[in-house]
C-alpha cells in the first residue's frame, strides 16, 4: 500500500488537525505497551532554534559513536524526515508497515494525525538503546510528545510569539507561551539557550523556579564568543574550548551550537573535546539559511548566491535580518507565508532590502494568497511561481536572493530544485 494513502487515512481519524489533550495518545501508548517509558531522551522545546540544536547534538553524538533516534516536525521535503532511527531516516516501506501496525492497534479510536505519528515513533524507538532527541511541537504542555516520565535533559531554545491562533484572545502573550512551554518540564537538567531579552529569560526562570532540576543557562553557566581570527570560544563550568566555526551561517546558529555543547557536557556520555570540535563542523542543516549551490533553482540564478530559509515568525525574522545586515550587498526577498502568521510584523524586521516579491506556496491550502500578501506591502511585486519570481529579479553583481517565510515554502523550493 502506498505510504501517502496510509497518511491520508490517518488524517481522518479525528475531525480536528489539533486538539490539545494527552488522553488519546496516553490510551494508544498503553495499548502499545507504553514504549515511551523505555526511552533515553533529550527533550527540546521552544519557538526557534530547535532544529539546529538537534542537528548539532546529532553531529556531536555521532562523532562520539553514540547513535541517535530523532523525532521532529514538521518535515521539509518528506515525512520520513520525522522518523530517524540509528541516525538514518526510515524507509517508505518500513514507515508504511509501522503506521499500519499502530493504526490496527489503535482500532479506530479518535486520534489526531500528529498524535498517532508520535505514538508510532515511540513504538519503533523502543527497539533501540539510542539516545532519543524529541522535538516538542506547538506549546509542549499538551503536546503529544509530553508523555515521557523522565529524560536526560530538557533544552529550552529561544522562545517568542508564534502559533497565537491557538491561544485564547486574552492570552496571546509571551508570558502565556513561556508557561505552556516550560511549566511541565521534567525534573532532570534544564539547559536554557540565549533568549531574545531579559524579560523572556526572567519569565522562564520564574516558571521553573519550583523545578528542582539543575539549571544551565546561557550567559550564566555557559557562553560562546567569536574570535576575529575565525575561531569561536566556548566556556562553561567544566572549562573552555577553542573551536572552529560550525558549518552553519549566522551568529544565532553559533548560539544554538553552544546550547548543544552545554547539554552534552552536562551529561555523563563520555563526550570528549575532540568529538565536539569535529562534530560541529559536520552539522547537517536543511532550510535554515541554506545556500542552494546547484540544481534547477540555482540554474535560474547562476551568477548570484541564493538562500532558502524556513523562518516564519518575528523572532526568526529578527535573527535572520541580523545576519543579512552583516552583508555588504543588495538583498532580494521572495516571500510566501501561511495564513495564520503575522505577515507585517515578520517583514518589519527586514531593513534595507532591494526588492520584495510575494508568491503563493504551492500545495498549501492554508497559505495566504500571494496577491493578498503583496497588497500588505506597497512596494512588493507578485509573481505566479518561484521560477518567475527569480527570473524577474533585476540582479546585479554580488546581489543575493533569499526565499523565506515558511518551512512549507522551503520544502517546495528544495523539491523543485
Amino acid at each position: 500500500m502506498k505510504l501517502q494513502t496510509i497518511l491520508t487515512r490517518l488524517q481522518k481519524l479525528h475531525p480536528k488537525e489539533i486538539d490539545l489533550s494527552l488522553e488519546r495518545i496516553l490510551n494508544l501508548c498503553k495499548k502499545l505497551g507504553n514504549p515511551e517509558k523505555k526511552l533515553k531522551c533529550i527533550s527540546i522545546v521552544g519557538t526557534n532554534g530547535k532544529y539546529s540544536t538537534i542537528q548539532a547534538l546529532r553531529a556531536i553524538l555521532k562523532e562520539a559513536n553514540i547513535n541517535v533516534n530523532i523525532y521532529s516536525s514538521p518535515h521539509i521535503q518528506k515525512i520520513n524526515e520525522r522518523f530517524v532511527f540509528n541516525d538514518r531516516e526510515i524507509s517508505d516501506d518500513n514507515l508504511a508497515k509501522l503506521l499500519i501496525e499502530v493504526e490496527e492497534i489503535n482500532a479506530g479510536e479518535p486520534i489526531t494525525y500528529f498524535e498517532i505519528l508520535t505514538a508510532a515513533y515511540f513504538y519503533q524507538a523502543k527497539y533501540f538503546e539510542n539516545i532519543n532527541l524529541i522535538e516538542s511541537g506547538l506549546f509542549h504542555r499538551f503536546d503529544a510528545t509530553n508523555i515521557i516520565n523522565e529524560n536526560l535533559a530538557s533544552i529550552v531554545t529561544a522562545i517568542g510569539l508564534d502559533h497565537l491562533d491557538w491561544l485564547p484572545e486574552n492570552e496571546k502573550t509571551i508570558e502565556k507561551i513561556v508557561y505552556e512551554k516550560t511549566s511541565s518540564l521534567l525534573h532532570s537538567k534544564i539547559v536554557i539557550a540565549k533568549q531574545e531579552n531579559n524579560k523572556i529569560l526572567d519569565n522562564i526562570k520564574k516558571n521553573i523556579s519550583s523545578n528542582n532540576s539543575k539549571k544551565i543557562i546561557y550567559n550564566e553557566q555557559f557562553n560562546i564568543s567569536e574570535n576575529e581570527n575565525g575561531f569561536i570560544y566556548y566556556e562553561d563550568e567544566i572549562g573552555g574550548l577553542k573551536l572552529s566555526k560550525p558549518n552553519l551561517i549566522g551568529k544565532f546558529q553559533i548560539e544554538n551550537v553552544a546550547t548543544a555543547i552545554a547539554t552534552v557536557r552536562s551529561l555523563n556520555l563520555k563526550i570528549e573535546d575532540k568529538h565536539i570540535k569535529n562534530g560541529i563542523t559536520k552539522i547537517k542543516s536543511i532550510a535554515r539559511l541554506q545556500e542552494i549551490k546547484n540544481g534547477k533553482i540555482k540554474d535560474l540564478c547562476r551568477n548570484n548566491k541564493i538562500f532558502v530559509d524556513g523562518s516564519h515568525n518575528p523572532l526568526g525574522a529578527k535573527v535572520l535580518n541580523e545576519y543579512l545586515e552583516t552583508l555588504n550587498c543588495n538583498k532580494h526577498i521572495i516571500l510566501g507565508m501561511m495564513n495564520n502568521k503575522d505577515h507585517i510584523e515578520y517583514m518589519n524586521y527586514f531593513k534595507n532590502i532591494a526588492s520584495l516579491t510575494t508568491i503563493d506556496i504551492p500545495n498549501q491550502t492554508n497559505a495566504i494568497n500571494g496577491i493578498d500578501l503583496k497588497n500588505k506591502f506597497p512596494k512588493a511585486q507578485f509573481r505566479s511561481s518561484i521560477q518567475e519570481a527569480i527570473n524577474k529579479l533585476n540582479l546585479q553583481e554580488n546581489d543575493i536572493v533569499l526565499i523565506t517565510g515558511s518551512l512549507y515554502l522551503a520544502g517546495e523550493v528544495l523539491n523543485l530544485n
